[in-house]
């Protein structure tokens, strides 16, 4: 009888005995203390000579420990031959639990899978319960994949850059740090052995081939010299290329994929009309220098312009309600609400965070808000519910200098507006040419919905609020 015995063992369970007298012919190789792997699977499989049964026999192992067998399957086979080995494996974790896969989270309902961006974490470290060890690129946000438990990272499933789904293992943790350090220990050495072995071979075979590399005929060194005809085929009128050495070759990020589709749809959905106005804003300036000491004090937070524009767009809102609906096949969608969506400029690209009811915010309320939801944009932390829907969008170029643009509108809105820098210009104020500080604005509309009128009208709410700021208390 030939017994096999195959690397399927997980550690952890008690043996007791071998079962029947047929097994002692094998007790002798197998009832030494075992080493292995706490994550190894073995097998035995005994063949009878001659025509009769094959029983694979799986059993547990442990350090130190005696066998237990049980039989897990039967076959009959018609001759020695043909009893034949098969081997196999698959991964799996111990009865104790020891090995725990990390999983992707669920991303978003309108998400269906991300890129794995980068690994926080290296095989080997020690992480706890809920530490973030990866995160995953969406179309929208960058979602980090936490730690399900305490323990060491053993290995990883995936390599940065796949494309992974919610559910797909990404690394595998151990509790204990034994198996993990009784692991990469081997891995360790024999790289160091692998790393030195080859270093005496390649000092015999460099002193060997040294003489025959010296030794080049002369016919041989003429040959590279030979390509003078070269000069000719290039004309002088023939454009010079850049070398290839000068050109890299990055491939898109999710979310720079994302805004590309979606600026060229609103490019090939929407009739796009862009109009212009121009606002003084020495007043808001004004009630801005005057107050800004007693805000911070009230309210704990600076008082900018952004918030006046959003007051200014909130007021044009309502009073041209065609700006803030949207065409939804042969219908009119009239939005009862004002969101306003705040475009903010990051490192990986723009994203759109969204104040929710800026209708029914004061000031220091949207200043809290912008300054928020601009730190989670630049940490890349916002979530995909503090970006998802929105009415209207305001971006502000002019914090990096744009003097004059056209802005795409962010689909599915009919509008946008567009702050431009402050500029000091002549002026003619009471007959009077004076320096004023000037910003263009811009309001870029889907023609379809909104006639010229509609958003001369609206631009024109927006330059008596920002000018004349006491109309929001006087309503008028």
């Amino acid at each position: 009888m030939l017994g096999v015995i195959r690397r399927r063992v997980a550690s952890g369970s008690s043996c007791s005995s071998l079962i029947g007298q047929s097994l002692q012919a094998i007790r002798p190789a197998v009832s030494a203390p075992l080493r292995v792997s706490s994550t190894v699977e073995k097998e035995i499989v005994f063949h009878r000579g001659g025509f009769g049964n094959v029983r694979n026999l799986s059993h547990l192992i442990s350090p130190g420990s005696r066998l237990n067998l049980r039989v897990t399957r039967e076959m009959v086979c018609s001759n020695q031959r043909e009893a034949t080995r098969q081997m196999w494996t698959r991964s799996f974790s111990s009865e104790n639990g020891d090995l725990v896969d990390v999983v992707v989270p669920p991303l978003a309902e309108s998400i269906a899978d991300g890129t794995l961006a980068k690994f926080l974490k290296n095989p080997g470290d020690s992480v706890k319960m809920d530490e973030p060890i990866a995160q995953i690129e969406t179309d929208k946000v960058t979602i980090d994949v936490p730690s399900p438990e305490s323990g060491v990272i053993q290995k990883f499933l995936a390599k940065e850059g796949d494309t992974v789904e919610p559910g797909n293992k990404i690394a595998v943790i151990s509790k204990s740090a034994e198996g993990v350090l009784s692991h990469v220990a081997p891995s360790e050495s024999t790289s160091e052995k692998a790393a030195s072995q080859p270093t005496a071979p390649a000092e015999k075979i460099s002193e060997e081939k040294k003489a025959p590399k010296v030794e080049i005929p002369p016919t041989e060194k003429s040959k590279p010299a030979t390509p003078s005809p070269s000069p000719p085929r290039h004309s002088p009128t023939e454009p010079q290329l850049p070398p290839k050495e000068r050109e890299r070759r990055v491939p898109m990020t999710r979310l720079r994929k994302r805004v590309a589709t979606r600026l060229k749809d609103s490019q090939n959905t929407f009739a796009l009309l862009t109009t212009f106005n121009e606002v003084d804003m020495t007043n808001l300036m004004k009630l801005r220098s005057d107050y800004k000491d007693a805000f911070v004090d009230k309210h704990g937070v600076k008082l900018g312009l952004m918030s006046g524009f959003v007051k200014a767009a909130v007021s044009a809102l309502q009073n041209q309600p065609i700006v803030n609906a949207v065409i939804d096949g042969d219908d009119i969608i009239y939005r009862d609400y004002v969101d306003i969506s705040i475009a903010v400029g990051t490192p990986k690209g723009l994203v759109v965070p969204v104040i929710r009811e800026a209708d029914k915010m004061n000031f220091a309320d949207i200043e809290k808000e912008i300054n928020n939801l601009a730190k989670k944009a630049n940490n890349g932390t916002l979530s995909i519910d503090e970006m998802a829907g929105g009415s209207f969008t305001i971006s502000n170029g002019g914090v990096y200098g744009s003097l004059l643009s056209t802005p795409i509108i962010n689909p599915p809105q009919s509008a946008i507006l567009g702050m431009h820098s402050i500029v000091t210009r002549p002026m003619v104020v009471g007959g009077n040419i004076v320096p004023r500080p000037m910003m263009y604005i811009a309001l870029t509309y889907d023609h379809r919905l909104i006639d010229g009128r509609e958003a001369v009208f609206f631009l024109r709410r927006i330059k008596d609020i920002v000018e004349d700021p006491r109309r929001l208390l006087l309503d008028i």
